[in-house]
């Protein structure tokens, strides 16, 4: 092959791969499904006792799905089942009374729904998500300022992949047909939502994506033994000196005469 008939074909190479890389990129980043977490979703909303204090009330077990790409909010939906019974109040007679008839009527509407109707984005993590809220029998349409804080793989096993929300609103009780105790119990009642979600995965989809990332071979490994010192070094010089040997006096090895002279 000539230089010249080389060069438009190595350019032409280079134009599909950069086309595959494209494609690929328009895949990944594409409107996923995923559920929501029912143990690290919260639905919580408090409402004024009596203008002394707005105590807190946590549901927990939310279910549902949520269709989102972070790159396009308006494709983003979302389908949440929360059941009213999942309320967690220390208290057993002030759990029962909020359950009860007067109140949210547990027994006759045991689940609340929420489906998105619209997205109104703000900015690249902001958006105003328009829904319908069915409560007591009774649907509303309701708004919440939902923010978007990560779409990762899940530092944890099974190592998902996770999105996570918070998302915050205000609906009036007496809409939904809870109207008991006026004077004691606010009207407006402010909801507080913190949501996960991870990735279903398609039938057939390969668990690759999902699998823990092997850890990173660059690093390089302790020293498995310890070098033993040079057996060439001098052994220090010993510091104490022995004193001189001192002859014994002379009549101590002279014998004395045996006879008198």
């Amino acid at each position: 092959m000539t230089s010249s008939t080389a060069l438009p074909t190595q350019m032409l190479r280079i134009g599909t791969l950069c086309c595959f890389a494209l494609l690929s990129h328009g895949a990944l980043a594409a409107e996923q499904t995923f559920a929501l977490d029912p143990v690290h979703t919260r639905v919580m909303f408090s409402v004024s006792h009596a203008g002394f204090s707005n105590p807190m009330f946590t549901i927990a077990g939310t279910t549902g799905t949520l269709v989102f790409d972070p790159d396009d909010w308006t494709k983003a939906h979302v389908e949440a089942r929360i059941p009213v019974s999942g309320l967690e109040l220390t208290d057993a007679k002030w759990r029962n009374a909020v359950l009860g008839g007067k109140f949210l009527d547990a027994s006759r509407f045991p689940e609340a729904r929420f489906v998105s109707t619209r997205i109104e984005p703000v900015d690249a993590t902001h958006a105003k998500v328009h829904g319908t809220l069915t409560l007591h029998g009774v649907s509303g349409e309701v708004q919440l300022d939902v923010v978007f804080h990560q779409l990762m793989r899940h530092p944890l096993p099974p190592f998902r992949r996770t999105a996570g929300f918070s998302a915050t609103g205000t609906v009036s009780r007496k809409a939904f047909g809870i109207t008991d105790w006026p004077s004691v119990v606010g009207d407006a009642v402010a909801l507080r939502i913190e949501a996960e979600g991870t990735r279903a995965r398609a039938s057939g989809e390969s668990q690759a994506e999902d699998t823990a990332p092997a850890p990173s071979s660059s690093v390089p490994a302790p020293p498995t033994s310890v070098s033993a010192p040079p057996s060439s070094e001098p052994a220090p010089a010993s510091s104490i000196v022995a004193p001189p040997a001192v002859a014994p006096p002379a009549s101590a090895t002279t014998s004395p005469p045996t006879t008198p002279p």
